[in-house]
């Protein structure tokens, strides 16, 4: 779900462990990033089970990322790939945070 414009739009994202962050297009074939999640700005990763995403085009498959500045609502496409996602996104985050 977009930051400003409350609306939905697909985007794609791409992990980068390298660079330490999700980077996200409007699309697969798009070069020009939309933004970036930084894995150190990562506060926590939960399942959407409060379904506080408004209109969510699939609430079961919603999460939230939760960054210092933001949230963003995601979708995923299955729930096996929401798990997958959830569970490296969360990683990423655990082992970017100083201890």
């Amino acid at each position: 779900m977009g930051g400003r414009i409350k609306t939905w739009r697909k985007r794609w994202f791409c992990f980068d462990r390298q660079a330490r962050r999700l980077a996200y297009y409007a699309d697969k074939e798009e070069t020009k990033l939309k933004g970036v999640i930084y894995f150190q700005a990562i506060e926590e990763v939960y399942y959407d089970h409060l379904r506080c995403a408004s209109k969510s085009p699939n609430p079961r498959l919603t999460f939230c990322v939760k960054t210092y500045e933001r949230l963003f609502y995601m979708v995923a496409p299955s729930p096996e790939a929401m798990r997958i996602w959830m569970d490296v996104i969360v990683t990423a985050a655990d082992e970017n945070h100083a201890p």
